[in-house]
């Protein structure tokens, strides 16, 4: 009854505090949106306890509105829930926002917005974003699924124009294997006793992004 009680008052709490849609939040997709298509190279390393992969390289390939494909040579790539850090996902259906106040990280004070879809088709439950105002862009975001668990996404930018990060470290919880990618590829390999033994099963992708090619 306590337990019914609490959420109650949070989801008060939300419903007052969500009347409109954050501004500096739509400045942020706004600015997104100018993004329409764009190709890269990135530079992947897996970091996992149990699985040893070698540094892989791939050609990513976005286009507003469909999914990201990935391409190599030495491997197939087939991207999941996670690495969407153009937010197509977050915004495709209507959602609410909450102001959280501002936080400072790494010396910089960055607002805190809480993004919930009001649409029973998203997939995406709650979302949590750390959104540096004055360069109108997303520094981290922490995801919640309804089916899919939930990650942390960090990206890192090098010049305060840049609208997409050039390194991007994605946090997540690993069960039963099913991590954000599907490696293919003989040079990869799992330690399965150790991953039977690990309490905690977390690992990161890191992202290294290069060689951008933007169409607004």
């Amino acid at each position: 009854m306590k337990k019914l009680l609490v959420m109650g008052l949070l989801l008060l709490s939300y419903a007052g505090r969500a009347q409109e849609v954050d501004a500096d939040l739509m400045k942020v997709k706004k600015r997104l949106d100018t993004v329409q298509q764009f190709t890269a190279t990135v530079v992947l390393d897996l970091d996992v306890p149990f699985i040893r992969m070698p540094t892989k390289t791939a050609q990513m390939h976005y286009e507003k509105g469909k999914q990201t494909r990935f391409s190599s040579e030495d491997f197939v790539m087939l991207p999941k829930r996670g690495l969407d850090f153009s937010f197509d996902e977050l915004f495709k259906y209507p959602f609410i926002t909450v102001d959280r106040g501002t936080e400072m990280r790494n010396g910089q004070s960055l607002k805190i917005v809480n993004v919930i879809p009001t649409d029973k088709r998203a997939e995406l439950a709650l979302a949590t974003l750390y959104l540096d105002v004055k360069n109108r862009r997303i520094m981290q975001s922490e995801i919640n699924t309804r089916k899919e668990g939930s990650y942390t996404l960090s990206m890192h930018y090098t010049k305060p124009n840049d609208i997409l990060p050039d390194y991007v470290e994605a946090t997540f919880a690993v069960e039963r294997l099913k991590i954000p990618f599907n490696f293919m590829g003989k040079d990869t390999k799992i330690d399965r006793q150790q991953m039977k033994a690990q309490d905690k099963k977390t690992g990161v992708i890191k992202i290294r992004i290069k060689e951008y090619r933007i169409y607004e």
